[in-house]
């Protein structure tokens, strides 16, 4: 591994090297020079500024000093050091390959995805005159204005020049002004990452003293506004009885918002009675608006819970925590944290998506504090980078995210808790690295001694099999804590609801029934559709045709608000079409249900009901979430429709009935995973129920009652679902019996596509066999964003030497790659596909 100490014996005269991983899809590290101003200061780990071909900056980091010039190549200089204490840990680094190595993608891949873009620089070429140009007979009319206004100026940006010059084409200007050497083109390179700075004022110490505070006053009655403004400071700031707390002064925003005279303001500060600072806070501070919580009592079931974790850890790195929805996992969770965090060890806690889970974070905040940090992609640059710079300083031990919360800095680690582990969102499928924050973690917690958590509901089938198997610990939550009781599942079958006329639309008229009643006790109803939108497609009614998208092969999904078309694979969108645009009909017409068509739908039958959507479109912004779930908890909303984001760790005290309105989609998906997701969605949509005292109501609409996984859902028999779904598994191949390895070719042309993807599997059936290679295949989605797709799966025993097969894979990646045949053939692989 390309670690080494963090100094070298700099007081040697030789030129010292780094090699540094820089954030581009290049399999090696690059070498570059140590500026001999650098050479005491430098660390593995610190950031830095090198220059990457002709003209591109990047911030790389530190991985290796040594004294050995490259071979290959003239190293170039490191242009800036940025960090005087490193800012990457050896830890992560060694993590960083290993992920690179494992998933079958490049270090500086995975380097550009954990690192936060607050600590990344961004590069700007600008251009400055050349003082040492004196042949200005040489220069054109339109050279001379641009020199005019350089002089004018220290430097400009291409666009400002463009602008002064009135050309939308610059660079030609500027390469005949380089080959004159009038000008000097460089990179300005700033740190993305800035800190909230607040600007306070003070009174000064002088004034501290009684005597002379009065005296103040005295002077001032001759000025009333300026009274006024010291009058107001001594409200907020009580200086003769706690001299200390002007110290801290008070932020000059309190005063300006209060109507007092700036003008007075700004005499106070000219004259030294009041004295003006600026102090870098944390961009936390301020959502500290939360009633402390004492640690939660535990119920019986839960205290022997917690003892069982423990005692599993004894023997177990990683144990599975198999609790029902509303068992009360989250007050175990709790407890167990402050025992680590007791003992001076860090935390980490990974939820599958931080926005769907805002009432656990606002749970957790009442206990731990500001001692808690959050990191999430809905925060913004420098707030993510202010909880990683606080994990660093200790400031964070207790940390809750997402999947790239593995990739901070933690050096400490007793232990990670991955809640709700089975959920897809653990998995990144673009860009690489394609890695599971799950099981990232579990060789985190390897690497750093800690323990892994895992706690589900539903756990995947793989997680489940380690469990049985001894690999992890097992300890299981069976009941519903309090008085809480599972709900009473329903299934309607929607054919026969048709076929008898008790149906309004796709609506069965028990399930508006069930959720006129519910309105009517004054609770709240849950409606579940996993598919956003007005409409799923449009379709006409003469022709038949369907509107799809130009770039995928897919059809465009109806938005009503916005009135337009979109495509849900590469964001392509048009206003809605007034006729058909095959044959001039207007006969347009919707099919099927979006959460949008069904919100409208039941605003006409439900006019008196307050109805909100919870989906992808309407929780685009930071607060937006959070604002609909504090509707939901004040009562404000009788009935949520949503898609999968209702199923994540909602606990609403009113919501005693939830009704699914097609369960059939996801039970008849073809991916051989199908019947696992289906069961964990639908079950963890129903345990959105009745998690109080009042028994809750699920009701499922289906044109196929008798599908044994929906009585499964409703006896709660996940070991039955797993029974079944393990013997398929094992008899057709299927992990955890294999590993997985997809291989998905893309490009332009077609034919391009298919001929690159067949020579390659034929490639990997040589040494691999063609039982384990598979394809290619077209996918589902056979075109997105105007390419063609082939897919490959490879099964591999586990036995098998996987370094020794990825290294194989890899080399026939790269010979068919590297092919002039292929050009414009991109190859992605995705390990551990999901």
């Amino acid at each position: 591994m390309l670690l080494q100490e963090n100094t070298l014996d700099f007081q040697e005269e030789n030129t010292v090297f780094a090699d540094v991983i820089v954030p581009v899809a290049v399999p090696n590290l690059f070498t570059y020079r140590v500026p001999r101003d650098f050479a005491l200061h430098i660390r593995v780990g610190a950031r830095v500024i090198v220059q990457f071909g002709k003209s591109k900056v990047v911030t790389a980091v530190i991985a290796r000093l040594h004294h050995q010039p490259p071979q290959k190549y003239q190293a170039k200089y490191i242009l800036e050091l940025l960090d005087d204490a490193p800012l990457v840990t050896p830890q992560q680094i060694e993590l960083f390959h290993w992920i690179a190595d494992y998933y079958m993608c490049h270090v500086g891949e995975v380097l550009n995805v954990a690192l936060p873009s607050g600590l990344k620089i961004s590069s700007l070429s600008k251009v400055q005159f050349n003082p040492e140009f004196d042949r200005p007979e040489l220069l054109t009319e339109r050279e001379v204005v641009i020199i005019e206004e350089l002089k004018k100026h220290q430097s400009l940006t291409y666009d400002e020049l463009a602008r002064f010059a009135d050309v939308k084409n610059v660079y030609h200007l500027i390469k005949a002004l380089v080959q004159k050497q009038a000008i000097i083109v460089f990179e300005e390179v700033k740190e993305k990452y800035t800190p909230k700075i607040i600007r306070k004022v003070r009174l000064n110490h002088f004034y501290e003293e009684a005597g002379y505070l009065t005296a103040l006053l005295g002077e001032l009655e001759k000025a009333p506004k300026q009274l006024e403004v010291i009058l107001q400071y001594l409200r907020y700031v009580p200086v003769l009885r706690t001299p200390a707390l002007n110290a801290k002064g008070l932020e000059k925003s309190t005063l300006t918002k209060a109507e007092i005279s700036d003008s007075s303001l700004n005499t106070l500060l000219k004259n030294g009675i009041l004295e003006q600072f600026d102090v870098i806070v944390s961009r936390f501070e301020e959502d500290v608006d939360f009633v402390e919580a004492p640690t939660p009592e535990l119920s019986e079931a839960q205290k022997r819970a917690l003892t069982e974790i423990m005692q599993s850890f004894e023997e177990k790195d990683t144990v599975l925590l198999h609790g029902i929805t509303g068992s009360g996992k989250t007050e175990v969770y709790i407890n167990l944290i402050e025992q680590v965090l007791a003992g001076g060890s860090q935390v980490l806690y990974l939820l599958p998506e931080i926005a769907l889970t805002t009432q656990i974070v606002v749970r957790l905040r009442k206990v731990f504090g500001d001692k808690m940090g959050i990191y999430h992609s809905k925060f913004s640059d420098n707030e993510r980078v202010e909880v990683w710079k606080g994990v660093i300083s200790g400031k964070f031990q207790f940390v809750i995210g997402v999947r790239s919360a593995v990739f901070l800095p933690f050096d400490n680690l007793g232990l990670i808790i991955v809640d709700e582990e089975h959920e897809t969102s653990y998995k990144q499928f673009d860009p690489a690295p394609r890695y599971h924050a799950r099981d990232v973690a579990v060789v985190i917690a390897h690497k750093q001694k800690a323990k892994v958590l895992l706690g589900s509901a539903t756990p995947a089938i793989e997680t489940y099999y380690n469990a049985l198997t001894g690999r992890y610990g097992l300890v299981t939550m069976k009941q519903r804590f309090g008085d809480a009781q599972l709900p009473d599942i329903r299934l309607i079958d929607v054919k026969s609801a048709r076929k008898n006329k008790q149906a309004k639309g796709d609506f069965s008229t028990m399930m508006l029934d069930a959720i006129r009643l519910n309105f009517e006790q004054k609770e709240q109803t849950i409606l579940f559709q996993n598919r956003r939108g007005y409409s799923p497609y449009i379709q006409c009614d003469d022709c038949d045709t369907i509107v799809s998208c130009p770039n995928c092969d897919v059809s465009l999904t109806y938005h009503y608000r916005e009135q337009e078309l979109r495509c849900h694979y590469c964001g392509y969108h048009e206003s809605m079409h007034r006729t058909c645009q095959a044959c001039g009909s207007v006969k347009l017409r919707t099919r099927g249900y979006g959460t949008e068509k069904i919100e409208e739908e039941l605003q006409l039958l439900f006019p008196e009901a307050k109805i909100a959507r919870m989906d992808l479109d309407t929780t685009r912004t930071k607060t937006a979430f959070q604002t609909l779930i504090n509707e939901v908890e004040k009562g404000a909303v009788d009935i949520l429709v949503g898609t999968q984001m209702v199923s994540k760790g909602l606990d609403f005290e009113k919501v005693s009935l939830v009704c699914i309105f097609d369960a059939d989609k996801m039970i008849n998906f073809p991916d051989f995973r199908a019947t696992e997701k289906a069961f964990q969605m639908l079950t963890q949509v129903a345990g959105r129920a009745g998690r109080r005292s009042i028994r809750g109501n699920v009701l499922i609409q289906t044109n196929n009652t008798k599908q044994p996984i929906l009585q499964q859902i409703i006896d709660g028999d996940y070991e039955g679902m797993y029974t079944q779904e393990i013997a398929e598994r094992e008899a057709f191949r299927y992990p955890p019996f294999t590993r997985l390895i997809k291989i998905i070719v893309k490009h332009t042309d077609d034919a391009a596509a298919d001929k690159a993807a067949k020579d390659l599997s034929i490639k990997l059936i040589e040494k691999l066999s063609a039982a384990r290679v598979l394809g290619p295949e077209r996918p589902l989605v056979e075109r997105v964003r105007n390419q063609f797709i082939y897919e490959i799966m490879i099964k591999l025993e586990k036995n098998l030497p996987l370094k020794a097969v990825k290294n194989y894979i890899s080399e026939q990646i790269e010979t068919i790659s590297v092919g002039k045949e292929y050009k414009g053939c991109s190859i992605i692989v995705d390990v551990d596909c999901g």
